[in-house]
């Protein structure tokens, strides 16, 4: 009898692995077999493969470095607007990023208010595509997600260690070199490996600032493959080598994760001494700075959204229909896919380290690459068109997966060793175990990340650039669009509205969590 419990506990994780396992083996079944059979990279293909690396390279060494002076600064330092301001720190993440590419084109594009601000100085305008276009939008991107990592790295060293350096009268170089320094060291490279994967897999951004010959990605050359060229043998061997990349890239962050080795405290909370003089000049000026860079690409989105707001194209409405069915279809998957993993997992079930070394495995997979072998498997069944928005859909959820598993894993092992044994006492199994004990006790994670899964879907453009035809837009693709037409303001105004959509769907279903949570 208890063999039969145990095979019932593990029937759902073993279905959810075995569907993503056949999604992502159909996906890249094909891209292996057609690129492997023809693995010849071009010159260009190599141009390609040494950009990818350098720019995802300089990004993530920039966000991390440009980094650390704000977090420290954030760390030891109390002002009015503090908390609003690290909350922020996270809206970038959730930002859609054809949305941030605009708000970056506003401020340093042509005619954006640093270039209006060199013209009237007689200095000749800045070009922001390219190379330094690329970086400069992953580090707008990235920077808040380095900074809330150091952050909480700060936070993480205990408080009776700041005490003791206190008490032996250590200057603020030797605090920073025997704490600080140690931390740093074990936080810094996985937030730069971290940062590198996301680089490495950013189609958006390098369509839209890159795409010349010296500033194109594998990702966009495979875009370029399959659209322009239509040489599917290329694009299959280009996907296999951005999957080897991500692949790399994840092996390197699991090898990169070390401890500070500091030990554990008491819990007590301490400010970092907080000195005076020209350190707090410093520090005022990397928050101000770090402020400004994040927060004048957004408002300039919304100063010229606001007026296209009041001629909206035509079309705008059922892409963002579009936009929000394919969101929610794909945040459903993701949120019970992630609950039935994190669940089994918590459970310690029978090939528990299999579903856990499962649900990561999309990060290795960038949206292109598996789009890509879904549309050498399926275009001599259907047309692509036909299938753009189911295709889609599949494959945001896939993506969305591992941050959704990562966020519910903590709160279901918690779940398992506090309720497991009252609930099994009690016979609380099935839909009765679920009503009743998991989804009460993990609303407030299952929330939060179903919140996170649906702006990220909301605003993806990847995949659905593959497949979708004239008429099969969403609004990230309507809005590139618009802007590949030169209609900035209309483009303005519908990323103003994709902006307040997939904030709109992350606060609906975080408040659903934290309304449900006990």
């Amino acid at each position: 009898m208890a063999s039969r419990a145990g095979e019932v506990r593990r029937a759902p994780g073993a279905a959810a692995i075995a569907a993503l396992v056949v999604t992502l083996t159909l996906g890249m079944a094909v891209v292996v077999g057609k690129g492997a059979g023809s693995l010849r990279p071009t010159p260009a293909d190599w141009s390609a493969l040494r950009f990818t690396v350098l720019q995802a390279g300089l990004s993530a060494s920039l966000s991390c470095l440009l980094a650390v002076p704000v977090a420290r600064a954030l760390a030891r330092r109390r002002f009015a607007g503090r908390g609003l301001l690290i909350s922020l720190m996270g809206a970038p993440f959730l930002l859609p990023v054809i949305v941030a590419v605009l708000g970056l084109l506003a401020v340093f594009g042509r005619g954006g208010l640093v270039n209006d601000a060199l013209s009237l100085t007689g200095l000749p305008r800045l070009s922001v595509y390219g190379l330094h276009g690329v970086v400069l939008a992953h580090v707008f991107l990235n920077l808040p997600l380095a900074t809330r990592m150091l952050l909480m790295g700060w936070q993480a060293i205990p408080a009776e260690r700041f005490r003791l350096a206190a008490s032996l009268g250590m200057p603020q170089g030797a605090m920073f070199r025997h704490l600080e320094v140690p931390m740093l060291r074990a936080v810094l490279p996985g937030a730069a490996v971290v940062i590198f994967t996301i680089c490495l897999a950013s189609f958006a951004v390098a369509l839209t600032l890159g795409g010349g010959p010296g500033a194109t990605t594998v990702e966009l050359a495979i875009y370029q493959a399959l659209r322009f060229d239509y040489d599917p043998a290329r694009a299959a061997t280009l996907a296999l080598i951005q999957f080897a990349l991500g692949a790399g890239a994840v092996a390197l962050g699991w090898v990169a994760l070390t401890s500070a080795g500091f030990g554990a405290g008491l819990g007590r909370q301490m400010d970092l001494a907080a000195p005076k003089g020209w350190r707090r000049a410093v520090d005022a000026l990397a928050i101000t700075l770090a402020a400004a860079f994040l927060l004048l690409p957004l408002g300039a989105v919304v100063v010229r959204g606001v007026p296209g707001l009041s001629d909206l194209p035509q079309g705008l409405g059922m892409a963002l229909l579009r936009s929000i069915s394919v969101a929610l279809a794909s945040t459903v998957v993701t949120s019970g896919a992630a609950l039935i993993l994190s669940l089994a997992v918590a459970r310690r079930a029978s090939g528990a380290r299999l579903f856990d070394a499962v649900a990561v495995l999309p990060l290795a997979v960038s949206g292109l690459v598996l789009g890509t072998g879904l549309f050498l498997t399926l275009r001599s069944l259907v047309r692509p068109e036909d299938i753009a928005l189911p295709v889609t859909v599949l494959v945001n959820a896939l993506l969305s997966l591992p941050y959704a598993y990562r966020l519910l894993l903590p709160e279901a092992r918690a779940l398992c060793a506090d309720y497991g044994r009252l609930s099994d006492s009690l016979a609380l199994r099935g839909v009765a175990r679920l009503r009743w004990i998991t989804l009460p006790r993990l609303a407030r994670p299952l929330g939060f990340g179903a919140g996170v899964a649906a702006a990220l879907s909301m605003g993806d453009l990847g995949v659905i650039t593959l497949f979708a035809g004239e008429s099969g837009a969403t609004l990230p693709l309507y809005v590139h669009r618009l802007m590949g037409a030169y209609r900035m303001e209309a483009a303005a105004g519908a990323a103003l509205v994709l902006v307040a959509a997939s904030f709109a769907l992350f606060a609906l279903f975080d408040g659903i969590g934290r309304r449900a949570a006990p």
